[in-house]
């Protein structure tokens, strides 16, 4: 996809838990989405943000035919885009909020979003509800588990032309991209 998820429901109709304060946002299992900052500009603009309970839900959060990428599909995409050290700049939207430009807080180094993939720096919420780095970083979820309370990431920086990969707590919330099966 092209952009962040935003749907409120399962494939199934189900709503997807949401409108929690930092204290419930701390502690659900549950899946869940949240606005970074409740602005609702910010949902139309980067998309939602989920936890990773949300991401592996059985009731699916992509579009039939669609699913949130494994850890090893994210790999493939980055190496098919020449290596991590260049695909960050072809995966970033271009432009800098100084500019007027675009949505990244400058300098924005090395984007040139040649693979379409228009990657916005919509920042995340974390473990504790604070929501933290929109401007600056961008995350994505992998339906990869690295180890208990852990899964996979893919990130985006402001300042870099690499795309980074990680581990990170599954509470945070951070965006979603599906890729079809």
């Amino acid at each position: 996809m092209a952009e962040n998820l935003k749907v409120e429901r399962y494939l199934n109709g189900d709503a997807i838990l949401t409108g929690l304060d930092n204290s419930a946002w701390e502690v659900t299992t549950s899946g869940a989405f949240a606005v970074y900052n409740n602005e609702p500009i910010n949902k139309a603009t980067y998309g939602l943000l989920y936890n990773w309970y949300a991401s592996v839900d059985s009731r699916g959060l992509c579009p039939s035919g669609w699913h949130v990428p494994a850890d090893d599909e994210f790999t493939d995409m980055i190496y098919t885009l020449g290596a991590p050290s260049v695909a960050g700049g072809k995966l970033k939207s271009t432009g800098t909020l100084s500019a007027g430009t675009g949505l990244w807080l400058s300098p924005n180094t090395a984007a040139t979003n040649s693979s379409g993939f228009s990657g916005l720096p919509s920042g995340y919420r974390n473990v504790d509800g604070l929501y933290l780095t929109q401007g600056k970083f961008a995350y994505w979820w992998s339906s990869s588990e690295h180890s208990t309370g852990y899964a996979y990431i893919r990130m985006l920086f402001y300042d870099y032309g690499v795309v980074h990969r990680n581990a990170t707590l599954l509470g945070i919330g951070i965006s979603i991209r599906c890729i079809q099966d």
